[in-house]
């Protein structure tokens, strides 16, 4: 069943992103029964962000080709496919696990806390708060679960703020879940940063093709941004650090049709990051507010050095305020902006969406202002500062995505089957079973041009010289 073109959540979020309202006109869906079923309406969101981001891309093409603007059709079914990828990624056959055994909900004296300890620093920080010995340390299964029973029992002695403020304070994760979170944010804020005239972009088969993005971003959002502009065209280097290591499985599942490289920013790999820059046309910074300040990545840094360039910046929190400046993850923001509490179960224990939607969601919309700026530099010149946060999608799946006039999905003669949305590529890794892109403009990428590579091993430099983009 084909929905309604131009719902409410579809309207909200193309205006957020500065698009024309007559461009919604463009956008319908293909409903299919059963996906991502929540009290919250997270289909509606989910659809509602690839729908944009499927029309951001369609809008820079149309501006690239000269031609008209095409026509979007998104299937629910690929959305919700897209939107749990890393639970349907296998290598040779085996399937990875989303948590460690220390993330999640626990109990406290007066209520719950969600922790995040899937990186081993992470994990160290969180037991070394609260005195429990031995957390740094990987160990056996035997181990983990002595360990999980040793943090169920400290946790349960304390109240949840007090956990919240003492794993804080050592550089840890754990947030109190709470009934209602700090108040409405803003989904995209967009800021023109110079006049400087940008290089014209020619006629191409894809929309971001011939675009440069430097990648500094870290667990689903931003990855997911930069994975959906790789397959759209970019050239996309994505940039870690040395010293911290990727999950091969979390990058098996984003780094999909990007290159993957590793500098040391406090030694001479300085210079290759400012080679870089010179001639990117965007970047996308995904860590902790301030994190990469001191290696002149600031927006205003990169404002000074860089007229006319894209810089993208993600954050888990509100931009103000006590929480601005830390640490977050998906499901973190779910416990302190009462998802978990609307989700919670019939016995009380809190609940969860039923994917990282705020990660996915977040990451959708990000690729989609990446690519209304890239369009409007072209229209009317200048740089642009883009400001996305996990915190401003889930304040809009809460108070603005319920306010529409979607439909609800009950009424197709389709079942989901994820099985149908998946394909297959062998990498690096191995043979990979992964979720298909689900960008639905008219003649989109059903796939991306390479599989993910090993972490860090490509070359620090971009594709071809920059006498090939002009």
């Amino acid at each position: 069943m084909l929905s309604h073109p131009a719902d409410g959540p579809t309207a909200d979020a193309w205006s957020a992103l500065g698009g024309a309202p007559e461009w919604v006109e463009n956008v319908t869906y293909r409903e299919v029964a059963g996906v991502l079923p929540a009290r919250l309406p997270v289909r509606r969101m989910a659809r509602a962000v690839v729908g944009v981001c499927s029309l951001a891309a369609a809008e820079l093409l149309a501006l690239r080709s000269g031609g008209p603007p095409r026509p979007v059709l998104v299937d629910e079914g690929a959305v919700a496919t897209a939107f749990t990828s890393e639970r349907h990624l296998r290598i040779d056959g085996r399937a990875g696990s989303s948590f460690a055994p220390l993330s999640g909900f626990w109990r406290t004296a007066d209520g719950w806390v969600r922790t995040h300890a899937n990186y081993p620093h992470h994990r160290a920080r969180l037991t070394a708060a609260l005195g429990i010995p031995g957390g740094g340390d990987a160990g056996a299964a035997g181990d983990a679960d002595a360990l999980s029973r040793r943090l169920a029992r400290e946790l349960a002695g304390h109240t949840a703020a007090e956990v919240e403020e003492t794993v804080y304070a050592a550089g840890g994760l754990a947030v109190a879940v709470r009934d209602c979170g700090p108040g409405a944010q803003p989904l995209v804020e967009t800021e023109r940063t110079d006049d400087t005239p940008v290089r014209p972009l020619l006629p191409a088969e894809l929309p971001a093709e011939g675009v440069r993005v430097l990648d500094l971003t870290r667990v689903i959002a931003g990855p997911v941004a930069t994975r959906t502009l790789a397959l759209l065209g970019a050239d996309v280097l994505r940039v870690d650090s040395p010293r911290l290591p990727e999950d091969e499985w979390a990058h098996a599942d984003t780094g999909f049709g990007k290159r993957s490289a590793r500098l040391d920013l406090s030694g001479p790999d300085r210079t290759v990051l400012e080679e870089l820059l010179a001639s990117a046309d965007v970047v996308v910074t995904g860590y902790r507010p301030g994190a990469l300040d001191r290696f002149g990545l600031a927006p205003e840094a990169l404002r000074e050095r860089r007229p006319g360039l894209v810089v993208a910046q993600l954050r888990a929190w509100e931009r103000s305020g006590p929480w601005a400046g830390r640490r977050g993850f998906d499901s973190l923001v779910q416990a302190r902006c009462g998802i978990a509490s609307i989700e919670a179960g019939a016995d009380g224990r809190p609940g969860v969406l039923p994917a990282q939607a705020l990660d996915h969601g977040t990451g959708y919309l990000l690729a989609a202002a990446v690519l209304r700026a890239l369009t409007d530099a072209r229209r009317h010149g200048g740089g642009r500062l883009l400001r996305l946060s996990l915190a401003g999608t889930a304040s809009w799946l809460i108070h603005g995505v319920g306010q529409g006039d979607a439909g609800t999905g009950t009424g197709s003669g389709e079942e989901y089957d994820p099985a149908r949305r998946l394909a297959v590529a062998d990498s690096a890794y191995g043979r990979l079973v992964h979720a298909r892109p689900p960008l639905g403009y008219r003649g989109a990428p059903q796939d991306w041009s390479r599989p993910p590579g090993r972490w860090g091993t490509d070359p620090a430099v971009w594709c071809g010289p920059v006498r090939d983009r002009r």
